[in-house]
């Protein structure tokens, strides 16, 4: 969207043209959006570094804050900003003692005094409040379901989160996330490369990601491996060239996550390889290829922060696409996990259930068949793109006297 603010500078500041400005402050970036406090009419808007409330230092989330409500409201129009509201990644509303709550407060209000913007309401939220009241609506009482690099419900009441499943972050939790799909993805191809699980395009994928050389790579300097759509030879199509973790596909097949349960597994060589699980996963992938393979894969992971393993999710969602059975195991389990994650907040039939995050979007891999896994608790899906226009909606509400 562009800034449309400028047109409107010459009119006089009434009611009518009073401003609000919404802001969804992520772990990646932090967007800001300027609209009319009258109609919620969106005006502008901006965007600036990373907005996490607990990991963000003072300065810089100042900083960031200041960078996107510049953007949003240009300086002839500050004066007209009557309220604002956040959406904090690392901050609750629940509680003005809450850490998270506590720095983004300080660093909202220093950014709003760098520009010039009056004291007016300020109201504060987690991230995900403030994705659920972007629902049509801005629904007050529901579910509320984040899954991208990591995963988290909860449950609102009153425009509150009162519950909270999951959200345990890689180590203890986030399970069904990007992270939890590019970690198994990774598990799957130590596993065939040791030979305790079946043989997968995924290893060829991942490690083309991590940097392991082409020579050691499953089915030899090509790293083709030949996915059977029926277990016959030569009835699949090669996996493994050109492929980047550059987002989330949208697998095909009615009711799943893009492949059939049953066909053969990957070849190489030429040669279908069995998904008996007996003996190494590929007969002529040399036992010193696939030491030289772990050798180069752990260090590649190791080193980095763990969370990037979501950055292969992509790569699980490519090889369902082309009915690797593995790849097709782990996003369904994936769904399992959301679906779990769902019921453990006691949903009742028929209410609101707001998602966000890469996974559940309109191309979102689970998308499908997470639909399907809620249909019998009398759930759907409501997906939103982010918490900035909710967070509109809130500074409306707390310019009116109706906020929280």
């Amino acid at each position: 969207m562009g800034n449309d603010l400028n047109q409107n500078l010459a009119d006089s500041g009434d009611a009518r043209h009073d401003l609000v400005v919404g802001l969804d402050a992520g772990g990646t970036r932090t967007r800001a959006m300027c609209a009319s406090a009258a109609e919620g009419r969106l005006l502008g808007e901006g965007s600036g570094g990373p907005g996490n409330a607990l990991t963000v230092p003072a300065p810089q989330l100042t900083d960031h804050l200041a960078e996107a409500i510049a953007a949003a409201v240009p300086e002839p129009a500050r004066g007209r900003v009557v309220a604002v509201a956040g959406g904090f990644a690392g901050a609750t509303g629940a509680s003005a003692d809450d850490p998270g709550y506590v720095h983004a407060r300080s660093a909202l209000t220093g950014a709003l005094r760098r520009l010039g913007i009056p004291s007016g309401p300020v109201a504060l939220c987690s991230d995900i409040e403030a994705a659920f009241a972007s629902a049509p609506g801005t629904p007050a009482d529901g579910l509320a379901l984040v899954a991208g690099t990591g995963a988290v419900a909860m449950r609102i009441a009153g425009r509150r989160a009162t519950t909270t499943v999951d959200g345990d972050g890689w180590l203890l939790g986030d399970d069904g996330s990007g992270f939890w799909i590019g970690r198994s993805a990774v598990r799957a191809a130590l596993r065939m490369a040791d030979g305790r699980g079946p043989g997968t395009g995924l290893a060829v994928l991942v490690g083309r990601a991590l940097g392991v050389p082409d020579g050691v790579l499953p089915g030899g300097p090509s790293g083709g491996v030949a996915l059977g759509g029926s277990g016959a030879p030569g009835d699949g199509r090669r996996l493994g060239g050109g492929v980047t973790p550059d987002g989330l596909g949208d697998p095909a097949g009615p009711g799943g996550t893009g492949a059939s349960s049953g066909g053969g597994g990957p070849s190489a060589g030429g040669r279908v390889v069995s998904y008996d699980g007996g003996g190494p996963a590929v007969p002529d992938w040399p036992l010193a290829h696939r030491e030289a393979y772990r050798a180069h894969l752990l260090p590649a992971v190791m080193t980095d922060p763990p969370i990037r393993l979501a950055r292969l999710a992509p790569l699980v969602v490519e090889a369902a696409r082309e009915k690797d059975a593995v790849a097709v195991g782990i996003l369904d389990e994936a769904a399992d996990q959301l679906a779990e994650t769902v019921r453990a907040l006691a949903p009742r039939p028929g209410e609101p259930l707001v998602a966000t995050g890469g996974l559940l979007g309109p191309d979102g891999p689970l998308t499908e068949p997470l639909t399907i896994r809620l249909h019998p608790l009398g759930l759907t899906l409501g997906w939103v793109a982010d918490g900035c226009r909710g967070a509109v909606a809130l500074a409306r509400l707390e310019h009116r006297g109706g906020g929280r």
